[in-house]
């Protein structure tokens, strides 16, 4: 994987730019601002239950993890959180993320966990990060809620593929919830064709539709 250019987005928050793809890891109109819109409110807050299986397509630069472990910690909820992603990223472009002022502590402890092996980071939370290509792992889990958070289909069309969307719908519980930034109507198709009901949704900042899918 190319090396990422930290740059500050319009909610003051970094992202990470890959010159070699002219993509980004998350909105240039708000990193934190666009975490929060399409993964927590869309889906983590969507699902009420005391304990909740996530699963993470992409972990890249642990906001999401982040993110859900606060949240999950306000509401007094128990996560066991999967993250798959091929390339993670080096720690001197982690230490650079101003990330660690929404919570330095456990923004520290989601980057010392170790690389595939399951962790207990706090007493909520287990975590697994999985160096691996999304289409290799054997996704053995009932996930409840799913953020998928891959580079786009215009630059990484096969982690976008039907064959993902109908093993991730066979991994899910029964009114489990993914959301995803993306809102191309070929995507939207391809949830459809594998059993969810797929829903557009206003979008984050700058964007004006997302995609969430429920597993009937």
């Amino acid at each position: 994987m190319p090396s990422p250019i930290v740059q500050y987005t319009t909610d003051g928050s970094h992202t990470l730019y890959i010159p070699e793809l002219d993509e980004h890891y998350h909105s240039v109109n708000g990193a934190v601002q666009e975490a929060r819109h399409v993964y927590i409110e869309a889906a983590f807050n969507q699902y009420r239950k005391q304990e909740i299986r996530v699963l993470e397509m992409g972990f890249g630069t642990g906001l999401n993890v982040l993110l859900t472990l606060l949240e999950a910690r306000k509401r007094e909820v128990r996560v066991i959180y999967t993250a798959l992603d091929k390339y993670p990223l080096p720690a001197e472009i982690l230490n650079s993320l101003n990330y660690v002022d929404i919570d330095k502590e456990m923004f520290a402890k989601i980057h010392a966990a170790s690389w595939n092996a399951p962790v207990h980071i706090e007493d909520f939370c287990t975590l697994h990060k999985v160096q691996i290509d999304f289409h290799d792992y054997e996704y053995p889990g009932k996930y409840d809620v799913v953020y998928y958070d891959a580079f786009g289909p215009d630059k990484q069309s096969d982690v976008w593929d039907q064959s993902l969307f109908d093993i991730i719908h066979s991994s899910m519980n029964s009114g489990g919830i993914l959301s995803t930034y993306c809102a191309k109507g070929e995507i939207r198709r391809r949830m459809k064709n594998a059993g969810f009901e797929v829903h557009r949704l206003e979008g984050p900042p700058g964007k004006r539709e997302m995609l969430q899918a429920v597993k009937p």
